[in-house]
């Protein structure tokens, strides 16, 4: 029999990886620029087109390759990073495995130019599907540039899965914030479609996170800073009231390396317990820095996930920095009672050195002149026994008596009602006018039935009996359906009312959060939002949808933000439909919340009037029904 198992080609083989490492445009985006970061560079570009799936290029000034490194870092397993397998536990890069470069290769078109510092010609590359076009020295500044051009051109399918650009360019978004929050002593720089996103120079931890996260973010962060032999921690969190709905700004960093770790992320909720609200999730950015031999990195691809020898530990001292933090700058509650927080010095004061207070004296100032403005008073002397004459001092109390001030004689309190008729008041009924002066709509009668109509069972459920037997309906759910299509109506058929505010609002977002309120600007205008003008860290709005609170404004924005985090859709009527299902479930009436007779009955008589009032806007059943015969067959025997 022949042998069937052999050897697949280079190419086949890079393809294979290619799926691995390279999931989408984002995942290109990343491997250069780690592999920028550890060529020493001080200074990178990202550049792209069309979210990447037309081009990626990364520029940096870092140490270059030469001629031989050039053509041998496209071949797999081949890296400057590690040779043998000991180093896997001493890794101080973010690349070590030799795959990336041969797997983008193998699905794209891509351009390399490099050079090093102390050669006159640097290296031009050029490769399409794993196969070397041209190879020609050129001259070229120190550094290092890839262009990756129509991403998955020889793997359509690969292709037709890619999402939209605004979601693309989301994932893009999201790794270059990554590496350049691990890295802030690197001037960072962002271009895409031309317009400049970013540009990031050389700055600490503080400054690299306000500057990604818009200015308003500076109050918002509290320093954290723990040192201990198992772990140095550094970083921000954030204070509770500016916690959100959605977990967008939450970064770990390991060794500079972004990781993910739910048991840290459990680590740090746990230091908020009692500070946050109900599905509420703190943004912090961390930094962890610990001995390279306690981690394994090499568990995924990706390189997000690590192991650690000792996770309890971490999870203990983490913790507990965290909550040090919130209480050392006054977040958390303080339990001391013999402590007066009146008496804490303010942190911008405690450097400062203390200074004797000026005094300032009247040398003039005389208690004892006469003036225009005492001179109705007139200087008494007690009389008391063995009182000197004219001293002011009495010899038994010895206490000074001052001035007393001289009485008018005033009529008695009787002559206020000389003139009056007593006997002519007399207590008579009076009309008052918070009575009610207008006549009931409903006879007594029919009030009374309408008031023993339905029954609000644990606040969560409404039952209304009906002929057949009786509904049981899901409040919230009935809620969000009589709100979405409301909106709906609002935004396709009808023009929706607002009600002006009378101070504006001001709401800060990140970059990428006010480009998505740009595109969203318009179906926003339709439901009810008045926008007066939208900044580059925030929007001001001066109206807001009639059934909206002002303070409710924040959080339907928030919760739309994190409903569309995979993209606005296309067509304007699923633009629409979502907007409508988000401001829908913000707004909804919770589980847990208290009814009067008079809103279940308008819940009831809302959800029926509804197209559609069987499900909720997310496919979920409103209400059921229990005819008697279901509640006789309970009680058979």
């Amino acid at each position: 029999m022949s042998s069937i198992i052999q050897l697949l080609p280079d190419h086949v083989a890079n393809q294979i990886a290619a799926g691995e490492v390279v999931q989408r445009p984002a995942s290109v985006v990343k491997e250069l620029l780690e592999n920028a970061v550890d060529a020493d560079a001080t200074d990178i570009k990202l550049i792209i087109k069309d979210a990447g799936k037309s081009l990626v290029q990364v520029i940096d000034n870092g140490k270059g390759m030469s001629v031989t490194d050039a053509r041998l870092c496209f071949e797999r397993h081949a890296t400057s990073k590690i040779r043998q397998a000991e180093d896997l536990f001493s890794l101080c890069t973010k690349g070590f495995r030799g795959e990336a470069l041969a797997s983008i290769a193998a699905i794209a078109h891509m351009e390399m130019k490099t050079k090093q510092d102390q050669e006159e010609l640097g290296t031009h590359i050029v490769i399409e599907g794993s196969k070397f076009v041209s190879q020609e020295a050129a001259v070229l500044p120190k550094g290092t540039s890839f262009a990756v051009k129509n991403l998955f051109f020889n793997i359509p399918a690969r292709r037709n899965f890619l999402k939209s650009d605004t979601v693309e360019f989301r994932h893009v978004m999201d790794e270059f914030q990554r590496v350049a929050l691990a890295h802030p002593n690197i001037h960072f720089t962002f271009y895409h479609n031309g317009s400049e996103m970013y540009n990031l120079p050389a700055a600490g931890y503080r400054q690299r996170v306000v500057g990604i996260f818009s200015g308003k973010t500076n109050e918002k962060l509290v320093p954290v800073n723990e040192d201990t032999e198992i772990i140095n921690v550094q970083g921000f969190v954030c204070k509770p009231e500016f916690a959100k709905k959605n977990r967008g700004e939450q970064f770990f960093f390991v060794n500079d390396r972004f990781i993910k770790s739910g048991y840290l992320h459990h680590a740090v909720m746990a230091a908020y317990d009692g500070l946050l609200k109900d599905g509420s999730q703190p943004s912090y950015f961390l930094y962890l820095q610990v001995p390279p031999n306690t981690i394994d990195i090499n568990i995924h691809p990706t390189k997000t996930e690590i192991k650690f020898d000792d996770e309890q530990a971490l999870y203990a001292i983490l913790r507990a920095s965290i909550k040090h933090s919130l209480g050392q700058f006054n977040v958390a509650p303080v339990l001391d009672f013999d402590r007066d927080a009146n008496l804490d010095t303010p942190y911008h004061y405690k450097d400062l050195e203390a200074e004797t207070p000026t005094i300032q004296v009247d040398g003039t100032f005389n208690p004892f002149t006469d003036d225009k403005t005492n001179q109705h008073y007139s200087k008494a002397v007690s009389s008391g026994s063995g009182s000197s004459s004219g001293s002011g001092f009495s010899s038994g109390s010895n206490s000074y008596s001052g001035y007393s001030k001289r009485v008018e004689p005033t009529a008695s309190w009787e002559s206020l009602y000389v003139g009056l008729d007593t006997e002519s008041i007399e207590s008579s009924p009076f009309t008052f006018e918070n009575e009610e002066v207008t006549s009931s709509l409903f006879n007594d009668g029919e009030v009374e039935t309408a008031s023993q109509k339905t029954y609000q069972i644990h606040k969560k459920y409404i039952v209304s009996p009906i002929k057949s037997g009786m509904v049981i309906v899901d409040q919230q759910r009935a809620h969000q359906r009589i709100l979405y299509e409301q909106f709906l109506l609002n935004m396709t058929v009808n023009q929706a009312s607002s009600q002006q505010l009378l101070f504006p609002l001001n709401l800060f977002y990140s970059s990428d959060e006010m480009t998505l309120i740009e595109e969203l600007k318009p179906s926003l205008e339709t439901t009810g939002f008045v926008f007066d003008e939208a900044q580059t860290d925030h929007i001001v709005i001066s109206g807001i949808p009639v059934n909206i609170t002002e303070s409710e404004v924040s959080l339907v924005i928030e919760q739309l933000l994190s409903d569309l985090q995979d993209g606005i859709p296309a067509s304007s009527y699923s633009q629409n439909d979502t907007i409508a299902k988000s401001m829908a479930k913000s707004l909804a009436v919770k589980t847990g919340s208290y009814l009067t007779e008079k809103e279940q009955d308008n819940l009831v008589n809302g959800l029926f009037a509804c197209k559609d009032p069987n499900i909720s806007p997310f496919q979920k059943p409103t209400f059921i029904t229990m005819r008697v015969e279901d509640i006789d067959k309970k009680f058979a025997i």
